[in-house]
């Protein structure tokens, strides 16, 4: 009777991982309500590219950039965590099966998205250098600080992982 609870307990345990379904379904939309800004932006620019200054055209560009980058972060959390934490995927003979997919587990999710946060706050500080103008020194310093905190984070992750990796391929 006891291991026939226990058993049923470790079920529901195991089963609650699909709780977090409904939360990349979410990010999926979120996604696309991004892909839209995305869209917006570039009309924008079109639209405007013979009255706007090169400088402003560039701060627009790197938007898109930013907006790009931001959709590939979210295309792995989304694709990355359903696999390392829902349910495999069966993409073995898609054409289009992303590599990463295939060496991914929870560690290097973590520093895949920590680099990439990285290239988002690098796009960030990159748009303030060139609106410079605009910007208080005071927030320039704060950008600088916080890029610096997030290079750093991934490094030691980064780092954290290859440590862990490497313990795990030696022989006991």
């Amino acid at each position: 009777m006891r291991k026939q609870i226990e058993r049923s307990f470790e079920s529901i345990i195991f089963a609650s991982r699909w709780v977090q379904a409904p939360i990349y379904g979410g990010l999926i939309v979120g996604a696309c309500l991004y892909t839209y800004k995305f869209l917006v932006e570039l009309i924008h620019l079109v639209m405007d590219v013979q009255e706007i200054k090169e400088e402003m055209l560039m701060l627009g560009i790197l938007t898109l950039v930013d907006i790009s980058m931001v959709l590939n972060l979210l295309v792995m959390v989304i694709i990355g965590g359903y696999a390392t934490f829902v349910s495999r995927m069966d993409l073995a003979s898609h054409e289009d099966r992303p590599d990463w997919l295939e060496k991914i587990d929870a560690g290097t999710l973590k520093v895949k998205l920590a680099g990439a946060l990285v290239g988002i706050s690098g796009i960030h500080l990159l748009k303030s250098f060139i609106n410079i103008s605009n910007k208080s020194t005071e927030q320039v310093q704060w950008q600088v600080i916080i890029h610096v905190v997030f290079l750093f984070s991934t490094l030691m992750l980064a780092y954290t992982e290859k440590v862990l990796h490497s313990a795990k391929a030696k022989p006991k």
